[in-house]
C-alpha cells in the first residue's frame, strides 16, 4: 500500500497498490447474493439528429431514429450486479402501468429477481426520458411521484425482509429521493438487516442522510457531502475534516466519497483517509457511474476484499463505464481485463 502522505493527512493510493488476488475476488462475484432496495426507474433514450429549428418555438427538432429503454435508479444498480455475475433481487415500488411492466420484463431479461417489486395504483413508475442528438443530450423529461410509499407497501417490504434477509450476503440501499426510502421504512428495515450481520451499503440522498446511522458504508458524492456539512468541500483539508465528522457522527464502518474527475476518497474505521485518483481514459457520459461504484464496492467486500482493495477495484470499474454512452454496466471479464491493464 502506498505510504506517501499529503499535508491534509490523506494517504495516496495507486491502482498498483491492489494487494489482493483481484481475479479471485472478481470471480467470486458469481457466488454472492445481493438485495437492492431503492427507487426503481426506467431510463428512456430518444436518439436521433437535429437539422432544423422548430417554427413553433426556438428549440431544436430532433428526428428520432432509435428508442431505447434501460433499467435506471436502483434497478440499474441491480443490473450492474447481475452483469457482474451476482445473484440479485430488487425490492422497490412501481406503478401498475406499462412502464412498470416494462421494468419487470427488463429485470427478467437482465437476470434480476423482481418478486419484491410491489405495485401501487396511486403512483406512476418513474420514467426519465433523455433526448439525444449527435451524441449530445439536449433535453430530459421526468415522470414521477416523490411522495413516501404507502403504509401497505411499507408493510410488504418489511415482511419480505423479515422472511428473506437470511438469504443475502449484502444489502444495497439506492436512494434517489423518489419516495421509496424514508425514515419510517429505515427505522423498521435497518434493525432487521443488522440483526443478521449483513453488509449494508448506501448510495444516499441528503434528505435521508442521518437516518443511515450504523450502516457499513455510505457513498455520497462531493456535492452531497457538502450539502450535509453545510459548506463547500472544495479542498483536501475540508474533505478530510468533513469526512471524519460524518464517519464519527453516523458510526459508520467506512465512508466512500466520490469526487468525479478527482477520483474517490475512503474513510475507514481506522479514521484514515485514502485518496484514489480517477483512472478513466476518457469521460463520455457519467450517467450511472455512482451505481457502478457501489455495486462493485459491495461485491468486492462480499467476496472477501477489505475496504481499500474494494475501493480500488470499484474505482477502475467506474473509469470504464464513464467511457460509455448512457446508463452503462461492466461485466466481470471486462473488469478483470481493466484491472490488469492498470496494474
Amino acid at each position: 500500500m502506498g505510504t506517501k502522505k499529503h499535508p491534509a493527512n490523506i494517504i495516496r493510493c495507486e491502482i498498483k497498490d491492489i494487494s489482493v488476488d483481484y481475479k479471485k475476488i472478481i470471480k467470486k462475484f458469481a457466488k454472492t447474493k445481493i438485495l437492492v432496495m431503492g427507487d426503481l426507474m426506467i431510463d428512456e433514450y430518444l436518439i436521433g439528429r437535429c437539422r432544423r429549428i422548430s417554427p413553433e418555438a426556438p428549440v431544436p427538432v430532433v428526428e428520432v431514429a432509435k428508442r431505447e429503454y434501460r433499467l435506471g435508479g436502483a434497478a440499474n444498480v441491480a443490473n450492474n450486479l447481475g452483469r457482474l455475475g451476482a445473484s440479485v433481487s430488487i425490492c422497490a415500488v412501481s406503478g401498475r402501468d406499462g412502464i412498470g411492466r416494462l421494468a419487470r420484463e427488463e429485470c427478467s431479461r437482465c437476470g434480476v429477481n423482481s418478486d419484491a417489486v410491489f405495485s401501487d395504483d396511486s403512483r406512476p413508475t418513474t420514467l426519465k426520458t433523455r433526448i439525444i442528438a449527435h451524441n449530445q443530450q439536449i433535453a430530459r423529461t421526468d415522470i414521477e411521484k416523490k411522495d413516501d410509499i404507502s403504509e401497505l407497501i411499507r408493510k410488504k417490504v418489511i415482511g419480505y425482509l423479515s422472511d428473506n434477509i437470511k438469504n443475502y450476503d449484502a444489502v444495497i440501499i439506492s436512494d434517489y429521493a423518489k419516495g421509496f426510502i424514508n425514515k419510517q421504512l429505515l427505522d423498521e428495515a435497518l434493525p432487521i438487516i443488522k440483526k443478521h450481520n449483513k453488509i449494508i451499503n448506501v448510495d444516499p440522498k441528503v434528505s435521508n442522510f442521518y437516518h443511515y446511522r450504523g450502516v457499513s458504508c455510505i457513498t455520497p458524492n462531493r456535492k452531497e457531502i457538502s450539502e450535509v456539512l453545510g459548506y463547500e468541500v472544495e479542498d483536501d483539508e475540508k474533505l478530510v475534516a468533513g469526512g471524519r465528522a460524518v464517519l464519527n457522527d453516523l458510526s459508520l464502518d467506512s465512508l466512500l466519497v466520490t469526487l468525479g474527475e478527482s477520483g474517490m476518497c475512503l474513510f475507514t474505521d481506522e479514521r484514515k483517509a485514502y485518496m484514489f485518483p480517477a483512472c478513466a481514459r476518457a469521460v463520455y457520459d457519467v450517467t450511472g457511474a455512482g451505481d457502478t461504484v457501489i455495486s462493485v464496492f459491495t461485491l468486492a467486500l462480499a467476496a472477501g476484499a477489505d475496504y481499500i482493495n474494494a475501493a480500488l477495484i470499484a474505482n477502475i470499474a467506474a473509469g470504464e463505464v464513464v467511457a460509455k454512452l448512457g446508463t452503462s454496466t461492466i461485466q466481470a471479464d471486462e473488469l478483470i481485463n481493466a484491472v490488469k491493464s492498470h496494474v
